[in-house]
């Protein structure tokens, strides 16, 4: 669901790692002679992924359409399943029903200064063979937009965020009885439509901006890999208070679930929403007046970006067929040999918009090919000491149904069992992504070390580590990157599957994955396929196999660790100065009433509790290290799977009470982006400053929890180096 890009390969400025990490030994978490084994075995698994099965998975999966609810679809999933047999793992298909609506009538047209009509139809392109498949596609449409037909002046409102409307008032332009006009980018797409609604527009149209998504990054489908003029993008636009299905929050969408009443559901738009393709918003567009929006707000097209309202009026018609729809989850398990009650978790999605080779297909055959890889060590006798659980979740597209529904209908074996969540989507050239929870942060470093990159042919950590000095800003940034020990990680929102498993269960979660080098303009298209993908993209596959060989080590480090490798110094990155808003509109002050106390104690407390396992953990090497094989040793791993799930507060964010971290969520206005302290953070925001206030208290004591379940593991640790 989310594209990657350079943009997700931010470092965040940390406290600097102790001095606890020159004394480790060859692998965190394992004796001397647990770690010889494990990099036996890893060497082994790593040579085992080939670039030219992951094309030929690829084409398969990717032949035709595969949206929720298609027959293509639920055949991919049997495919799947069968191969996870045949490679010797224990697999089946879990099936939820969830809420899937598509569309059956659309209408776009211009009424007045004159007539033109939307065409809403992305053509087929000479020479990618599977663009043509017109009667399988899903049309262009913002899947759980409301039913709604509607006339009105139109009003552009650039990317259509909270400080645009800022913009539009300070303009003295209103939306109000307006339908709105914003191009993607710079926030979800289902901020856009909730922003709108919020102050008064009655629907609202999006279109891919060339300057954004188009021929002003480079030469368009067929010739490049950029978004042609009829190119739309698709995609859900649900308010962001849950994930999962609509009808059932919180519970597994099973057939036994009782389901709210459509008209009781809070998430779907208030206002019609549309996509649209740059020649389609071309017209519509020309036709406004007013006065000429700021500098920034003006995209590629060929003329003045005005703000109207009108002349130019629209008619928007959309309604939909809102069925319960069939979703197949394929899960696959290798028993634990020591700990079988702990679980690695590793997942990718299988469903698309379209075709989808790259989201989510690029992602799927990585998992696939670390399957396979499994299937041959464990013929070689390997077996991990904690079980492997591997998904290939449907719904993502639609709003992470597959991987909610699994984790809401297991949440109370997963808040016991599960020790972390490893999520990839998309992938292609370039860059590893370093995003996840805090706790994998040094964990996920020493393995991003052990990757050769396919292109560079220094690890994916170094040459990670160049680009971004490369792209640092000051000679402060560039001097902390070469002298840090570690690349700090970017907190993670929403937009993929990890969403359940992060902020609602208080699972640590890493995000795998590789890009930034192969640019393109066709998320969510019909031109989202394996012609695309293999002119254009990740060509020979080799990106493929570096996915499958990151994540493949990662889950193997996890499942064979005597002692979890979980580090705590990372987690203060999150819990910077709440002032410090992610996406201010305006500078605010902050006022004097607000008590920042709570939060610092917590940081202190984490502080100290962090330190004290460190040394800790530094006197159980010093021991010779062996004494993490120790049966013993399970009763610390026990207490550390508690430490992220201490984050979560029961009563949930103010207005969305699914999601319970304290410490990261994806922001109200923020869409996929990350808010660290995120009910504080909005509260201030908001103005909202007893909620600010009380946000900084739950945060505070959200750190002390997670500082007291720090100690409880130092305390089992000491206890076990007696």
């Amino acid at each position: 669901m989310r594209p990657l890009g350079t943009h997700l390969l931010v470092a965040l400025a940390l406290l600097a790692p102790g001095s606890a990490a020159a004394a480790e030994p060859a692998l965190p978490g394992f004796s001397e002679t647990s770690a010889r084994a494990e990099r036996s075995w890893e060497t082994k698994f790593r040579a085992i992924p080939d670039p030219a099965n992951m094309r030929e998975f690829m084409r398969r999966l990717s032949a035709r359409p595969h949206h929720v609810g298609s027959p293509y679809d639920r055949d991919n999933a049997e495919w799947i399943l069968s191969k996870f047999k045949a490679w010797g793992l224990d697999a089946h298909i879990e099936r939820f029903d969830v809420l899937f609506p598509t569309p059956k009538q659309r209408r776009v047209e211009m009424v007045a200064p004159r007539k033109f009509v939307a065409k809403l139809q992305e053509p087929a392109l000479p020479g990618d063979p599977t663009s043509n498949q017109q009667g399988e596609q899903l049309p262009t449409y913002n899947a759980y937009s409301i039913d709604g037909d509607v006339t009105a002046p139109l009003v552009y409102v650039n990317y259509g965020l909270p400080e645009d409307y800022e913009t539009l008032d300070r303009l003295g332009v209103s939306v109000r009885g307006a339908i709105v006009i914003a191009r993607y980018g710079h926030s979800w797409r289902g901020i856009k439509p909730k922003a709108a609604a919020e102050h008064g527009a009655i629907g609202c149209l999006m279109y891919s901006d060339p300057r954004d998504d188009g021929y002003f990054g480079g030469d368009v489908l067929p010739e490049g890999p950029w978004r042609p003029p009829d190119g739309a993008q698709r995609g859900s636009v649900l308010d962001m208070l849950y994930e999962g299905d609509p009808l059932t929050p919180g519970v597994g969408a099973t057939k036994d679930a009782q389901r709210l009443p459509l008209k009781d559901v809070q998430i779907f738009t208030k206002i019609p929403v549309m996509p649209l393709s740059y020649a389609d918003a071309e017209p519509l567009l020309r036709a406004i007046q007013g006065p000429t929006g700021p500098e920034e707000w003006r995209g590629a097209l060929p003329f003045p970006y005005r703000i109207g309202p009108g002349p130019a009026k629209v008619h928007l018609l959309i309604q939909s067929s809102w069925d319960i729809t069939p979703i197949y989850d394929v899960i696959a398990k290798i028993p634990g040999s020591v700990d079988p009650g702990e679980w690695v978790i590793r997942g990718n999605h299988h469903d698309a918009w379209v075709n989808g080779a790259e989201d989510p297909v690029s992602g799927q055959v990585s998992l696939l090919e670390e399957a396979r890889a499994y299937g041959e060590l464990l013929t070689q006798g390997w077996r991990p000491k904690r079980t492997i659980i591997l998904a290939a979740w449907d719904g993502e597209e639609a709003g992470c149904l597959g991987s909610t529904e699994w984790a809401e209908t297991h949440a109370a074996e997963l808040s016991e069992h599960a020790v972390a969540y490893l999520n990839s989507d998309s992938n292609g050239r370039g860059y590893v992504d370093f995003a996840g929870s805090h706790t994998l942060e040094a964990f996920y470093n020493d393995v991003a070390r052990t990757i050769v990159d396919p292109e560079a042919g220094v690890s994916v950590w170094k040459r990670l580590q160049l680009r971004l000095i490369e792209q640092a800003k000051t000679d402060e940034e560039r001097k902390a990157l070469r002298e840090r020990g570690d690349l700090r990680f970017e907190a993670m929102g929403a937009g993929s599957d990890y969403a359940a498993f992060l902020h609602h269960l208080g699972i640590p979660c890493l995000a795998l994955g590789y890009g930034g080098e192969d640019d393109g303009g066709i998320y969510h298209s019909i031109y989202d396929d394996f012609y695309w993908y293999t002119h254009f993209s990740d060509t020979t596959f080799v990106y493929g196999r570096t996915l499958a060989q990151t994540a493949g080590t990662a889950v193997m480090r996890l499942a064979d660790a005597d002692l979890l490798p979980f580090e705590f110094e990372g987690v203060f990155s999150a819990t910077a100065d709440p002032r410090r808003s992610s996406v201010p509109p305006q500078p605010r002050e902050v006022p004097p009433h607000l008590n920042f106390a709570p939060l610092k104690n917590g940081v202190e407390a984490l502080r100290l509790a962090a330190s004290t396992y460190d040394r800790a953990l530094v006197e159980a090497r010093a021991n010779g290290g062996e004494v993490l094989s120790r049966r013993s040793i399970r009763s610390v791993n026990v207490v550390l799977l508690r430490v992220e799930r201490a984050m979560l507060d029961p009563a949930g964010l103010p207005r969305r009470p699914w999601y319970r971290n304290m410490i990261v969520a994806p922001g109200m206005y923020t869409g996929y982006g990350v808010k660290t302290i995120p009910m504080a953070r909005e509260g201030i925001e908001l103005k909202r400053w007893a909620e600010a206030d009380e946000g900084l208290a739950r945060a505070g004591k959200a750190l002390e929890n997670v500082a007291a379940i720090i100690g409880e593991a130092t305390a089992q640790l000491e206890e076990a180096v007696k």
